[in-house]
């Protein structure tokens, strides 16, 4: 009787379960585990390469960064992606035209990625999720990110899991040498700069008025304390009324997780759309960052990966610094370069945005930091050394797996 008993409540939380994803009940940031694993049992993925994404939609912008350069990959090499969430594997499909399966099990993508003749795996976060594709070895595993900064998570011991890790240009490897213990970043970085600034570029939209514009990209509140960089309580409602009073319009571009984690984060996000919405300027929200770079005379941010993306448009640029006492950055030269707004200050921000925009002192300063953190900036360079440096290390693939398999025969017991 307790065996079948067992039994019974097994089935009802499975039942359960199914009932709980089938409807979108549970909670934010879970995937659904509504995968297609049972239609792939016996199936293969062409093409050579995954791209494993484990979260919701809610963090699809990591992956939004990427999908012009692996849409390039796609065409040489062949990419799939692969998600865990039924939901956000819907909406890739719909917004990078790319192949996209949702696997649930474990076993089905150890499986299918030994079939397949899966030679690369790409990451584009540190989700704990990873560790499900981490376990082949027939691939080489590759830590994209979604951006460079001097964010602490870019200095994460988390890049030890990964074969190698592609990163923006050689700030990003001084970074790692200074910040990671026991890791060899000469040796496991590949530079390749920022290859969607090659596929995603825009010209400038038409303005109506004369008047410049300024960009306040803020970041989110962060997982924990040590990475609060967001300055939307602590400067955003004050410093865009200084802007506003100055003449400056203002594109506001809110982070997709704000407030996540935080409400009040999310409640001040709300007041400041209303604030810019109310004097005329733009809140973006389905726009590109392309299109806001694109659109902006300087950009007022957070310390994040929008910094460093800024750089090539050599236009000028303002990094906030934050007040949480706990927060810890990994500083590198750019931060120590361009002007760096206190919360004290931020009903300043007009004069002090309307100086760097007319004067522009740091210009010089800047441009020589460009190469430094994103390599050959010319049109197409940094697409081009992505699509080498994927097959290149295929190659470097079939070599190591060749050797494994066949050291494994010769080990292997006789089967007679």
């Amino acid at each position: 009787m307790p065996a079948r008993g067992n039994s019974l409540r097994r089935r009802v939380r499975s039942l359960g379960g199914k009932i709980v994803r089938r409807y979108r009940l549970l909670p934010g940031g879970t995937p659904d585990g509504l995968g297609d694993d049972d239609a792939l049992r016996d199936a293969t993925l062409e093409g050579e390469v995954i791209v494993y994404f484990a979260d919701t939609a809610d963090s699809l912008y990591q992956l939004r960064t990427w999908y012009g350069p692996l849409r390039e990959l796609h065409r040489t090499q062949g990419v799939t992606v692969v998600c865990s969430d039924s939901r956000a594997a819907a909406t890739i499909r719909e917004e990078s035209a790319l192949p996209v399966v949702t696997i649930a099990r474990g076993a089905t993508l150890d499986a299918i990625i030994l079939r397949s003749e899966i030679k690369l795996v790409l990451y584009v976060n540190f989700n704990a999720r990873n560790t499900a594709p981490l376990r082949s070895r027939s691939a080489i595993h590759i830590s994209l990110l979604h951006g460079d900064s001097d964010k602490a998570v870019s200095v994460s011991n988390q890049v030890k899991a990964y074969d190698y890790s592609f990163v923006a240009g050689q700030a990003a490897i001084d970074r790692l040498e200074r910040y990671t213990s026991l890791f060899d970043a000469a040796a496991r970085c590949i530079p390749i700069g920022r290859p969607s600034l090659d596929t995603d570029s825009v010209p400038r939209s038409p303005r109506s008025h004369d008047r410049p514009v300024v960009l306040y990209a803020p970041t989110w509140e962060g997982g924990q304390a040590s990475v609060g960089y967001c300055s939307l309580l602590t400067h955003g409602a004050s410093m865009v009324q200084s802007l506003l009073n100055a003449g400056l319009a203002v594109i506001y571009r809110p982070h997709p997780l704000t407030g996540v984690r935080v409400p009040e984060f999310g409640e001040a996000d709300a007041v400041l759309r209303a604030q810019v919405e109310s004097a005329g300027s733009l809140v973006s929200t389905n726009r590109s960052l392309q299109q806001d770079f694109a659109d902006a005379d300087l950009l007022l941010c957070d310390v994040s990966a929008v910094a460093n993306d800024w750089l090539p448009t050599g236009r000028p640029l303002i990094v906030t610094r934050p007040t949480e006492t706990q927060a810890r950055d990994a500083a590198t030269a750019l931060l120590g370069t361009v002007p760096r707004l206190t919360a004290d200050e931020a009903p300043d921000s007009g004069r002090i945005a309307r100086k760097q925009i007319e004067h522009d002192p740091l210009r010089e300063k800047r441009i020589e930091l460009t190469e430094y953190y994103l390599g050959d900036t010319a049109p197409g360079a940094s697409l081009q050394r992505f699509l080498d440096a994927c097959r290149h290390l295929a190659a470097r693939r079939d070599e190591l797996w060749n050797r494994i398999q066949k050291n494994e025969g010769i080990s292997s017991p006789d089967p007679s």
